[in-house]
């Protein structure tokens, strides 16, 4: 996760702690319109413990 609040503080011109809050809001809104295992998954794939070949084949059930 760290990469991606780095990322979002560079591309906005946020300082860490604002972008950091930025991630955590947009994370908890999509995992909250997600069905569980998909929010499950993206905890794990921002852990580094997940790949996105789970989190695909959890969003796949979704969309066909």
């Amino acid at each position: 996760m760290e990469e991606l609040i780095a990322m979002v503080a560079e591309k906005t011109g946020l300082d860490e702690k604002q972008a950091e809050v930025a991630v955590e809001l947009v994370l908890d809104f999509v995992k909250e319109k997600m069905p569980p295992a998909v929010g499950a998954q993206i905890d794990a794939l921002l852990e580094g413990k997940g790949g996105l070949g789970a989190a695909a084949d959890a969003l796949g059930g979704l969309f066909g």
